[in-house]
């Protein structure tokens, strides 16, 4: 879940209150808001406030977007640069930190469609915020078991990450000890190795480092953290939610509204331009709505609600992804496919056989329990199977049999149902 270094851009709206995802600086100031009642003893000076403080002092009050990219990724304080994030001592667990099966699946999607796609001779696996690499390294496991399918491929593995507390466990979860790591700072491709299967492994901040090339994109629970522009409609229209320093409390911040709205740009462009491009896939995992809901930005620390304004840099912040605004600012570029229920996304992807497969090969007791319980928690409808969602953005020529580009190596594509969205289906 760690955030792409460029803030993006999209729309968390319907009713009164919406945000777009992109960061834009402000200025202005207008009538405020409290974001709760908390007490001021119960608001600590972390080194975050008093940055943000500093900086609304001199500027005046931020965008939400800009309190978001400065709490999430600020190089010296933020919540994603220097700690690891995830699992049980965390502030929040991912669904391959739940089950092996999950990744597995996606490895399968992905070698899905590139059958379906005629078999390039060359792919790069690009995923944005890789966590601590357990999804990739589910993924590539996938990779290796079915090497006889992949043997004429030449792969690579291209990772954009802005942590460098979890780019250092990515590294230890997915490359060869054997093989010492490239390390660059200063470059765009700041570190770079080999995986334990043999396959090139980079690492960069900015997805627009990535070479454009026939790519595979992997966004598990990453649109939800980048930075939101927040929104509420008054008498005058539309007008921007900002954050100030609250007058009545020296060290408490609070939300004002901008006297006029303001623009924001889109980040699905980039990854639509890329695919419409190049060819290719992008697989989109998170939680989110259809454009159904309003305003959901929020904050977790230790598993449980935190505010959004008390003691920044401490607590993840996050906002439902809309995916009907994704698909609207992929301005037909591409063609888009969901968003499906976790829960049915992974049946048609088989998750019900890969659990009796697993099942039926363990003998121990323990083993068999963690995987039911992984599988409920993946597949519970009161869990994740309906809270998470799948969101796909491919080449419209995949939706009517055509290759992207097509050479003397590769075999004549078919147009088969895209796996996941329908039943998987191999040919």
């Amino acid at each position: 879940m760690s955030v792409f270094a460029a803030a993006g851009a999209g729309l968390l709206c319907a009713g009164r209150l919406c945000a777009v995802r992109a960061v834009l600086p402000c200025l202005w100031r207008g009538k405020y808001f409290s974001s709760g009642n908390e007490p001021a003893e119960n608001n600590p000076v972390t080194p975050m406030l008093r940055h943000l403080m500093y900086k609304i002092k001199s500027t005046g009050p931020i965008t939400v977007a800009e309190y978001m990219k400065e709490v999430l990724t600020n190089p010296a304080k933020g919540y994603y640069v220097n700690r690891d994030m995830l699992g049980e001592k965390g502030d929040f667990i991912t669904s391959p930190e739940i089950s092996q099966i999950f990744g597995e699946l996606l490895g399968i999607w992905f070698i899905s469609e590139w059958i379906a796609t005629g078999k390039n001779a060359a792919f790069q696996l690009v995923e944005l915020g890789p966590g601590r690499g357990t999804l990739l390294g589910d993924i590539l496991r996938v990779f290796s078991q079915l090497a006889s399918v992949l043997k004429n491929c030449d792969i690579s593995i291209h990772l954009v990450e802005v942590s460098q507390k979890l780019s250092e466990i990515q590294a230890l979860t997915l490359t060869e000890e054997k093989v010492l790591l490239e390390r660059n700072a200063g470059s765009p491709v700041y570190m770079k190795g080999v995986t334990k299967s043999g396959i090139p492994i980079s690492w960069y901040r900015d997805l627009q480092d990535v070479p454009k090339e026939y790519s595979f994109y992997l966004a598990h629970e990453f649109f939800d953290v980048l930075p939101v522009h927040k929104f509420q409609k008054t008498p005058h229209g539309w007008r921007e939610v900002l954050i100030d320093i609250d007058p009545q409390v020296s060290d408490k911040l609070r939300f004002v509204l901008a006297p006029c709205a303001t623009p924001a740009e889109a980040f699905i462009q980039e990854l639509s331009q890329r695919i419409s491009l190049t060819g290719g896939a992008a697989l989109i995992a998170d939680y989110g709505h259809d454009g159904t809901k309003t305003d959901t930005f929020r904050g977790f620390c230790g598993h449980r609600l935190h505010d959004v304004l008390i003691a920044p840099g401490t607590a993840d912040l996050t906002a439902d992804v809309d995916f009907s605004y994704l698909r609207r600012m992929s301005q037909g570029k591409v063609a888009s496919l969901g968003p499906v229920k976790q829960q049915t996304f992974l049946r048609n992807m088989g998750v019900d056989v890969r659990l009796k497969v697993l099942l039926d090969k363990s003998d121990e007791p323990s083993l068999r329990q963690q995987l039911l319980q992984g599988y409920d928690m993946l597949m519970n409808p009161t869990k994740m199977g309906e809270r998470f969602n799948f969101f796909a953005l491919i080449p419209h020529q995949r939706l009517h049999g055509r290759n992207h580009q097509t050479n003397a190596c590769q075999s004549k594509p078919s147009p088969s149902p895209v796996a996941g969205f329908g039943e998987l289906a191999w040919r």
